[in-house]
């Protein structure tokens, strides 16, 4: 905000200024614009509410009349802005939030908008397009984030800047009496390095602003989404976090829970504790049993009263499916770090600290094997496997707006704390994975966790045999594909 002696600061520049006095003149006259273009802002709402946990703190940046937070599913609601008189019709507006007039390029207002902290997003609704410093907004928007914020950047497509002006030219939309910030993504991206930002996630939405009797809706939900089109889209969205700090070396070490499902394995048993790396942290060690024809169970038994050094506990899994085996030993799990080794050992047991030091260090908060980056030993994956796995791995990328060479290896490790708001999201998706893995990858996804993917040497096996369906599971695959564009971007 500017200095207590005069709404209008000196100091800003032209520009700024004319910001200010615009929004301080127009702020009644906002709801107007809203109402006339209602489609665009309802369905970009709709893609903030998208990504926002309903059970979470929300801090908008830049809130000018309160609107799009009056429509924010969340339990928490902060809204700041430098405007006193976009400010007063907001309380209005959304009653059910806290609003704070100060100016995000101050560094003086930080101290005030943290004590209302902290904040699980914080949202820029086309924010950067109005500021004066870029980096030094996304500076201060960094310093007001705990370790798992999440920045949402919302903003036009710079490609869009001719047809919006010739809108504000029609009096279809309001018009600007300065320049806006028009920057692509990779200005953005850039501008996130120099703020030492991680990108998460990128999408864009609306190719058509308008609902034209429904025509516009239908090109939105099911065509926009498309590869090449969505370049085309007026609005794109950016989740980023702040990088952390490194903090393997010195802090106290994460306990970790890894979890074996087991099936016809017996021969694996034992060589999973051998092969087992040294952790930094505390070891549980889970095997979960599901209905095996061998005496698997009888052989958890017998290892686990043999290493009775080793924290071991043994379950027999209430359903069918690996899915079912994973889910309720988490459940049961006390690590901070969970884990899943498949337990035909073919991710060598030994690679399993590389997954741990990736959480502990800071550097990832999901990690994922990746089997197809190293050569692999001969007989480990069947030659139609293998190209299925990098096909599929090429469409979920997309899908999932994050890399990915590999879905299908069985070795997943996430903290327990984002497993637990990954449970509570499973109802969006409900009950529709039948590998075990994806209930994880596509729950990490929607929480916009940092994924990292960790190569890994896959093996033959040494004992059992495969329990893949290489046609049958690849048909539940492309099952999967439609039901992960309906979910996850048919929006």
């Amino acid at each position: 905000m500017a200095p207590n002696d005069s709404p209008l600061n000196p100091s800003w520049s032209k520009r700024k200024q004319a910001v200010f006095l615009q929004s301080e003149k127009c702020a009644k006259e906002r709801s107007f614009w809203i109402d006339k273009n209602s489609y665009y802002h309802e369905r970009d709402a709709a893609y903030f509410n998208f990504i926002i946990r309903n059970d979470s703190s929300v801090l908008d940046v830049g809130c000018g009349d309160g609107w799009l937070l009056s429509k924010v599913q969340a339990t928490k609601k902060v809204g700041v802005d430098f405007s006193p008189a976009m400010i007063d019709v907001a309380r209005t507006i959304s009653s059910d939030a806290t609003f704070i007039d100060a100016d995000i390029e101050s560094k003086s207002a930080l101290e005030k908008i943290k004590t209302y902290g902290p904040y699980d997003y914080i949202i820029l609704p086309d924010t950067l397009a109005f500021v004066d410093d870029i980096e030094l907004t996304l500076v201060h928007i960094k310093n007001l984030c705990g370790p798992s914020t999440r920045i949402i950047v919302a903003s036009y497509n710079y490609l869009w800047e001719p047809f919006l002006k010739i809108g504000e030219m029609l009096g279809w939309k309001e018009q600007k009496n300065f320049d806006l910030n028009w920057v692509s993504h990779d200005d953005l991206k850039s501008f996130f390095t120099l703020a030492e930002m991680d990108l998460l996630s990128y999408e864009s939405h609306q190719l058509v602003p308008f609902k034209l009797y429904g025509f516009g809706h239908l090109l939105n939900k099911w065509i926009s989404p498309l590869p090449l089109i969505r370049s085309l889209n007026l609005r794109k969205y950016v989740v980023v976090r702040p990088i952390p700090e490194r903090k393997l070396s010195n802090q106290s070490k994460p306990s970790v829970s890894v979890v074996i499902p087991v099936r016809n394995e017996a021969g694996n048993i034992e060589p999973a504790v051998n092969r087992l790396s040294d952790f930094p942290g505390e070891l549980e060690l889970i095997y979960v049993e599901g209905n095996s024809s061998d005496n698997s169970w009888e052989e958890i038994q017998r290892v686990k009263a043999a290493y009775s050094k080793i924290n071991i506990l043994s379950l027999k899994q209430p359903g069918k499916g690996k899915g079912d085996a994973v889910h309720f030993a988490f459940q049961k799990a006390k690590g901070d770090i969970l884990m899943i080794l498949d337990g035909d050992l073919t991710v060598p047991p030994e690679d399993m600290v590389k997954f741990y030091n990736v959480l502990a260090s800071g550097v990832g908060e999901f990690a994922n094997g990746t089997r197809l980056v190293y050569g692999m030993e001969k007989n480990a994956m069947r030659f139609l496997n293998y190209y299925a796995n990098r096909t599929f791995a090429r469409i979920f990328s997309y899908l999932l707006n994050q890399q990915f060479t590999d879905t299908l290896c069985g070795t997943k490790v996430m903290f327990r704390v984002d497993y637990e708001k990954i449970l509570v999201n499973k109802p969006f998706f409900g009950d529709f994975d039948p590998f075990g893995d994806f209930d994880f990858i596509f729950g990490a996804a929607k929480l916009n966790l940092k994924i990292v993917e960790v190569p890994v040497r896959y093996r033959a096996r040494t004992y059992g045999s495969t329990q893949i369906s290489r046609f049958k599971h690849g048909f539940m695959l492309l099952k999967m594909v439609v039901f992960a564009f309906r979910k996850l971007k048919a929006i």
